[in-house]
């Protein structure tokens, strides 16, 4: 627990999500042949955090911690001192639509991946696109996981679906098995702050991902690239800065994720062009992510999530949520 004299704790996470699973979600079929840019991306990652003397989590999908061809790569992020976590094994968004046989075969195959690729065993999970269901939270923990990072508490899920739907190339069947993706606004209701999933005899920590406080709207550093190159840096910093104010306010301590595509620019991914923020330049966006997590480490200290268990679980957590999920 912080001292008096010491900044309240916040997290910080990067999903590691790979170039095939973006088109693979985008249903563009080019994903079947698995193309990778982690050997660009993670690089850059580590150099900007190594820069700025941070330590974060990274959350790695299971299929690329078993492809050979990446697997130094990702030796490298726990090398540098980086906590490890489970992403699944083959990223799909609808994971919540899983038996409960495939959710442990799918979340099993992912920690031994990864265990075996990094050298380290992974004690948290965050579900593809958010998506979380009584049955993930119930393997993970029977695997003795501490943590689930899988909750985004907004409203504005709907929208988002929409926009997917819009942009993507998908047929008639993958829309209707993806109907879910990114919730319903009954999301919302969900808290901000950490709290204790009961699961009978177990129980497992949720940190959800932070979003502003009582408005609910995400800022997480995507959004906020997304929110620049639609109304501008100063307006977009001056909503980052307005989320970190109101949660200092309120006394909540954040938890905030980065994508690999906040690194990476329109020179690096051509076929990636269709996602938000991918006509910014690298350089563009590693000034402004920069900017960003200088505002945000000087209101709070930023530790991997990890850290941020051990300190809300050394407080203790008052009651628990028994998971109800439509």
């Amino acid at each position: 627990m912080p001292s008096a004299n010491s900044k309240p704790l916040a997290s910080l996470s990067l999903d590691l999500d790979n170039e095939w699973s973006y088109l693979k979600t985008h249903g563009d079929p080019a994903w079947e042949t698995y193309p990778s840019y982690l050997g660009l991306v993670v690089p850059r990652v580590l150099e900007f955090l190594a820069a700025r003397g941070q330590r974060i989590t990274i959350f790695i999908v299971g299929r690329d911690a078993a492809a050979e061809s990446d697997r130094a790569t990702l030796r490298s992020i726990a090398d540098a001192g980086h906590e490890i976590g489970n992403h699944s094994f083959n990223h799909e968004p609808w994971l919540h639509a899983y038996s409960a046989d495939e959710i442990a075969a799918e979340i099993g195959m992912a920690h031994d991946a990864i265990a075996s690729a990094t050298g380290r065993a992974p004690i948290g999970f965050r579900g593809p696109g958010f998506s979380v269901s009584q049955g993930t939270l119930e393997t993970l923990a029977r695997l003795g996981y501490r943590y689930d990072a899988s909750t985004l508490p907004t409203y504005i899920g709907p929208l988002a679906r929409a926009y997917y739907f819009m942009t993507s190339r998908l047929s008639k069947e993958e829309r209707e098995q993806r109907k879910a993706l990114f919730g319903g606004i009954s999301d919302g209701l969900r808290p901000i702050r950490p709290y204790r999933w009961e699961l009978g005899t177990s129980s497992l920590i949720e940190i959800p991902v932070t979003t502003f406080p009582i408005l609910k709207t995400p800022f997480h550093f995507s959004y906020i690239l997304y929110m620049a190159t639609r109304l501008g840096r100063p307006a977009a910093m001056a909503y980052f800065r307005a989320a970190i104010g109101a949660c200092r306010a309120l006394r909540v301590e954040p938890s905030l994720l980065l994508h690999p595509l906040d690194f990476l620019g329109r020179e690096d991914v051509s076929s990636l062009a269709f996602f938000p923020a991918m006509g910014v330049s690298a350089g563009e966006k590693l000034a402004l992510l920069g900017e960003a997590l200088q505002y945000l480490s000087a209101s709070f200290e930023v530790v991997p999530m990890r850290d941020h268990a051990t300190a809300i679980d050394r407080r203790g957590l008052r009651g628990a949520v028994a998971p109800r999920f439509s």
